[in-house]
């Protein structure tokens, strides 16, 4: 497991990443990383990381928000602007799988998938090449061919809205990892 100790986030909104206790319900007890307070899509990212083929994979509990209640994973990040994202809405019970270009979201894929609130979730992208499988608590739900952003890039975390959700058991590496 690597943690997410050396952060940048986004400073455009009013939404703050912090490390909180959540004693009873935290995989790695006692912290976790809980995103709250409102933004478009903010992120949180692990500086120094580079990867271009490999995996992410986050622990996540959806705990609040009326617009959305997600969470999510980054990869390929090169800035703010340019990025993929996978991330599971609990409000919506679905995973969806994004590319970020130019600082606009874009749909790659998004399927039903059940994402109650309030639990802790895995979820888990794999990338190589153009290929890109997307998996929640296991099981794979996209898997996807796409050459919209390539290279090596750093890893994080993601959000939508207003959504407040815990991260824990932050890891990346290659796929034999």
């Amino acid at each position: 497991m690597v943690a997410l100790t050396v952060l940048s986030a986004t400073a455009a909104s009013a939404e703050t990443y912090d490390f909180d206790k959540d004693k009873p319900s935290a995989p790695s007890r006692p912290n976790v990383l809980r995103r709250s307070g409102s933004g478009t899509f903010p992120w949180c990212v692990r500086t120094g990381a580079s990867l271009a083929d490999g995996f992410v994979e986050v622990k996540f509990k959806p705990e609040k928000g009326r617009e959305d209640q997600a969470g999510g994973i980054v990869w390929r990040w090169k800035n703010g602007d340019d990025y993929y994202v996978a991330r599971a809405n609990a409000l919506e019970n679905n995973v969806s799988l994004y590319y970020t270009a130019g600082g606009k979201r874009n749909t790659i894929k998004y399927v039903d998938a059940p994402v109650p609130p309030n639990v802790w979730h895995t979820l888990r992208a794999e990338f190589a090449g153009t290929r890109i499988k997307v998996l929640l608590d296991g099981k794979p739900y996209i898997e996807q061919q796409d050459t919209h952003i390539s290279g090596a890039g750093t890893v994080g975390v993601w959000t939508k809205a207003d959504s407040v959700t815990a991260f824990d058991d932050f890891s990346y590496g290659g796929l034999g990892n």
